[in-house]
C-alpha cells in the first residue's frame, strides 16, 4: 500500500505510548479497599486501562454517578502520587517518535487521562518534547471525552482534518477519531486486540511500533 500522507499524528497515551496498567490497577484496588468493596484481581481489572474512569466505574462496577465521582477522587489519591509512575514507555516508542519527527511529522497527544497527569508522565519519561500539544481530560472546561480532546488538539494546532490521523489501542480511540472525522491506526501491542479493532472499524491495524513507522 502507499504510505500515509497525513502530516499530523495524534497519539493516545495509556497502551500506546506507555504501559500504565500496573499503576492504574493498583490504584483501582486502593479505591476498592478504601470504599469497603471486594478487591478485584489484576486479571479482573484488565478492562480498566483505557476508558475514562468515570465510565468504567459506572458501567462495570454499577456505581451511581455520585459514588463513581467519589471513587475517582479516591483512585487519584494514590494514582497522582504513586500510580502514575508505576509505568514505562513501550519498547520502540522513542525510536518511532524520532523517526516520525525526522520525516517531518507534527506530533501531539490526545488522551482521556487528566491533562496535568499526562504532562507529568510524559515529562517524567522525557518524551514530552516530541509533542507540540498534549491534550487531555479537563472536564472543568467541558473537555470530558475522547472526541472533545481530539477536537481541542486539532483546533490548537490549526489542523485540517484530512491532514490528521490518530494512533491508539482501544475502541475509544477509534470511536473518538471517527466522531471527529479522522482515521485511526490501532496498535496491537497495547491493551486492545484485533477483534475489538475490526468490530469498531479501525482504518489500519499495526502489530508493532515498527509497523506503525512503515505506514508513513
Amino acid at each position: 500500500m502507499d504510505t500515509l500522507k497525513q502530516s499530523i499524528i495524534l497519539f493516545d497515551l495509556d497502551g500506546t505510548l506507555t504501559d500504565s496498567e500496573e499503576g492504574i490497577i493498583r490504584s483501582t484496588q486502593y479505591m476498592q479497599e478504601k470504599m469497603g468493596q471486594r478487591i478485584w484481581s489484576a486479571e479482573e481489572l484488565h478492562f480498566i486501562v483505557g476508558p475514562p474512569l468515570i465510565q468504567s466505574f459506572t458501567k462495570e462496577f454499577g456505581m451511581a454517578q455520585e459514588m463513581a465521582e467519589k471513587a475517582v477522587a479516591i483512585f487519584r489519591e494514590r494514582y497522582a502520587t504513586i500510580g502514575l509512575f508505576e509505568n514505562s514507555v513501550f519498547p520502540g516508542v522513542v525510536e518511532l517518535l524520532q523517526a516520525l519527527r525526522k520525516k517531518g511529522k507534527r506530533l501531539a497527544v490526545a488522551t482521556s487521562k487528566k491533562e496535568d497527569l499526562a504532562v507529568r508522565i510524559l515529562e517524567h519519561f522525557e518524551i514530552a518534547d516530541y509533542f507540540e500539544v498534549i491534550g487531555g481530560d479537563r472536564r472543568e472546561v467541558g473537555r470530558d471525552n475522547k472526541a472533545k480532546v481530539i477536537d481541542y488538539v486539532l483546533e490548537t494546532m490549526q489542523a485540517k482534518k484530512d491532514d490528521v490521523i490518530m494512533i491508539g489501542d482501544r475502541k475509544f480511540d477509534i470511536e473518538g477519531a471517527h466522531a471527529i472525522g479522522i482515521p485511526c491506526i490501532a496498535v496491537e501491542y497495547g491493551y486492545g486486540d484485533r477483534d475489538e479493532f475490526e468490530a469498531h472499524g479501525a482504518d489500519y491495524i499495526a502489530k508493532t511500533t515498527e509497523d506503525v513507522e512503515k505506514l508513513f
